[in-house]
């Protein structure tokens, strides 16, 4: 990640490129804040913070709103970040809070002043595993709820329910904690606050291709009669496995045809059960990815659905996001028919 000073560089260069000639770019000083914009009537104030989830927006938001208040009766608050995924956007437009990203993604309100680009992408991705609640192992936590998110969790039943330590578990239910995504009861059981921005989030950070795909083709008239022809050979030689991605959407809602099929596998299947799949690894033209995932928590709460084993709805939702064909619409149907938690 950038310095701070980078950052606020870069802030004040997007907005000078935004309103060019009319506005002055300059730093609050002692008043607070990172950057004011002055422009006549109009003035903004902008808090410029490192990350994007919920905890770091919930406290931007405090802070930039008291900022604004001491800078002048119309001033606007503003937030900016690296980059603003879906769970932050819906932060932002509950909280009535404009916002605007480093990589040129805005959604500014200000008398006089309307500016909204949309489309860029995260040019601030970080390598290697993300070290919040999602990474993978952690992430385990995050999906058990999801699975149940209306049902109240003693500490201990998340840690049995996800093979995790008490230790770990209670670190990862701290941080959503502090994340306002999960409340505390009398009794001391902990309930999700809003499923739909918790699972925003996750997907926000959610990278497809940490797990390890094994790209091949399937001779097959369809995407179905590939999946069902593989999803029986596992069957039938005892293979743990289950359908992701389109083919999975496929399964659980009857959304749109599918060329790609996707299967869990918890390790590479042998030359001979790809051998009686028809299975080649072959990366131009492939038709089937064969998936070894980076935690086995993809599997949980999978069941059968015509016939295949499937992931569950969660899990559908994540991996579609690296998936080509009409991954986007798949998961909009998903989510309307099968994740609609009335949030």
């Amino acid at each position: 990640m950038r310095s701070a000073g980078d950052m606020e560089s870069r802030a004040k260069a997007l907005l000078e490129a935004w309103l060019p000639g009319r506005v002055k770019v300059e730093h609050l000083g002692d008043a607070g804040g990172d950057l004011v914009v002055r422009d006549g009537r109009m003035t903004l104030v902008v808090e410029v913070k490192r990350l994007a989830d919920p905890g770091w927006l919930r406290g931007a938001f405090e802070q930039v709103r008291g900022t604004a208040r001491r800078v002048g009766r119309n001033a606007v608050p503003v937030v900016a970040v690296p980059f603003m995924g879906e769970g932050g956007r819906r932060l932002c437009q509950e909280a009535e809070m404009s916002w605007f990203d480093l990589c040129g993604n805005a959604d500014i309100s200000a008398p006089g002043l309307r500016i909204y680009v949309d489309g860029k992408a995260n040019i601030f991705k970080r390598p290697g595993r993300p070290s919040t609640v999602f990474a993978p192992k952690s992430s385990r936590v995050v999906r058990r709820l999801l699975l149940e998110p209306q049902r109240a969790f003693q500490q201990r039943e998340l840690a049995r329910a996800t093979g995790l330590d008490e230790g770990f578990t209670s670190r990862i239910v701290k941080k959503l904690e502090a994340d306002q995504m999960l409340r505390r009861r009398e009794e001391g059981s902990v309930v999700l606050t809003d499923p739909d921005l918790l699972l925003d989030s996750w997907r926000d950070t959610y990278d497809f291709s940490k797990h390890h795909i094994i790209a091949g083709h399937v001779t097959a008239r369809s995407g179905e009669e590939a999946l069902t022809r593989i999803g029986e050979v596992f069957r039938k030689k005892k293979l743990d496995y289950a359908a992701t991605g389109l083919s999975g959407a496929w399964l659980l809602s009857e959304f749109a045809m599918f060329r790609l099929v996707t299967f869990f596998v918890p390790e590479e299947p042998s030359e001979s059960v790809m051998k009686a799949a028809g299975f080649r690894p072959e990366e131009r033209g492939a038709n089937v990815w064969l998936v070894v995932p980076n935690d086995e928590g993809v599997f949980a709460d999978a069941s059968e659905q015509r016939g295949v084993q499937c992931v569950h709805p969660v899990q559908a939702f994540l991996d579609l996001k690296g998936h080509p064909e009409r991954a986007a619409e798949a998961a909009t149907e998903l989510r309307k028919r099968l994740l609609n938690w009335g949030n």
